[in-house]
This record gives structure tokens, C-alpha cells and sequence, in this order.
């Protein structure tokens, strides 16, 4: 995950635990996708960014990865745990993540990852540590919060804590048209997150509308 200047946390994508069903048999999935600007957690990483991924999920245990071109190389996510949900709506999970590039993009992330949800609303709480190249280890920590809708619209809000700094919100809607996953999003970041800057050269709040398109396949 890319870093500003100011060291902030940046690339994380669809490891996020958010519980899952109990299933008697395994399911095994790739899938794939394309985003018009490759943002998570309220960070630009890539104008443009290609991405696939492959997923195991038995008996609410996960274990997958996920690759995305991030310009220098490649980002390369590998995560796992484990979700419960109850009949009565109630969901819980606990699960890793690490972060690993295979150019100088970046340096490597791992965190444990916590989530509860309740219907619609799901709340998230990550814990990590991040290698700095060759500064000193930085720790950080990252709460959201989101609400989705049956219709397919959502909305995130995203904090960072400890070392790092900023706060994004994320509103958007996703569909299914023709086999393919499509989504739109609107993308408010803080001065700490954005990548645009004044007439001055300080970091300023940026807006972003990103679209994205992708594919599941079960093997």
C-alpha cells in the first residue's frame, strides 16, 4: 500500500471481514476486474488498475488472494479467517491480511481484522503494522463504518488512528448487468488521504468518481 508524504496507509482492498454463512461445502472462486482509478481507504493508488483474485470459502472459513497493477509491480493481497452469522441477523468475524509488492511501489502491511454487522449496518476495526522500508516499523489502526442497502447503494465512512492520519467518506451503488459486477462511486477524502495540493503545494481534501466493472467465475 502506497504511503503520502506523510505516511499515510494506503492500498487495502477487498480483504475486509464482513462474515460469513455457515456452508456445508466448499466453494472455490476467481474472479476479476478493472477499476477506472484504483482507490481504497479513501487513497488514490492508480489511475487505472486491473486486478484478479481467488478465493476459498468453507463452512464460514475464508482463504484467498488478491493482485492488482499498482505501476510498479504488482500488489499482492493474501488473507484469511474466519465469519459466523446467526439466524437472527447478527454477524461476526476475525481474519489476517498481509500486503506484499513485487516492485518498489511500496513496502509490506499486515493486520489483524475485526468486524460485527447487524443487518444492513457492519462495522470493521483493523490493526497492523507496517515494515517502512528502511525507516522505523509504523503502527496503525483503521475503524469504518457501512451501511448498504438491498437496492445495491452504500456508503462507507473511514478512519484512520495511531501513526497514520485521515478520514474518508464513500458513497456508491453496485449492479449486476449481463453476468458483470458494475459500480460507481463517489469518493470524498481529507487532506491527509488526497494526493491533490493547493497553489501553495499543501495537501488539500479531493473529491473522485471511480467506475468499475468485474467478473466471478466458481471452479
Amino acid at each position: 500500500m502506497k504511503t503520502s508524504k506523510k505516511m499515510i496507509l494506503g492500498s487495502l482492498l477487498t480483504a475486509a471481514v464482513t462474515g460469513f454463512s455457515a456452508q456445508a461445502a466448499a466453494d472455490v472462486s476467481a474472479n476479476v476486474g478493472f477499476t477506472s482509478e484504483y482507490y481504497y481507504r479513501g487513497i488514490l493508488q492508480k489511475d487505472s488498475s486491473a486486478s484478479a483474485g481467488l478465493d476459498f470459502e468453507s463452512g464460514g472459513l475464508y482463504l484467498g488472494t488478491w493482485a492488482a497493477d499498482v505501476g510498479d509491480g504488482l500488489e499482492v493481497d493474501v488473507y484469511g479467517g474466519y465469519g459466523i452469522e446467526t439466524e437472527g441477523g447478527f454477524s461476526l468475524g476475525l481474519g489476517f491480511t498481509g500486503y506484499y509488492y513485487t516492485g518498489e511501489f511500496d513496502d509490506t502491511y499486515e493486520e489483524l481484522n475485526f468486524s460485527a454487522g447487524y443487518g444492513p449496518i457492519s462495522v470493521g476495526y483493523s490493526v497492523g503494522e507496517y515494515d517502512n522500508f528502511d525507516g522505523p516499523t509504523l503502527d496503525y489502526d483503521f475503524t469504518e463504518i457501512t451501511y448498504e442497502h438491498e437496492s445495491g447503494f452504500y456508503g462507507t465512512y473511514g478512519t484512520f488512528g495511531d501513526d497514520f492520519d485521515g478520514d474518508y467518506v464513500e458513497l456508491g451503488y453496485g449492479t449486476e448487468i449481463g453476468g458483470f459486477d458494475v459500480g460507481i462511486a463517489a469518493i470524498l477524502s481529507s487532506d491527509e488521504l488526497s494526493d491533490e495540493a493547493d497553489s501553495d503545494g499543501n495537501p488539500e481534501e479531493s473529491e473522485a468518481i471511480i467506475f468499475t466493472i468485474g467478473k466471478s467465475f466458481d471452479l
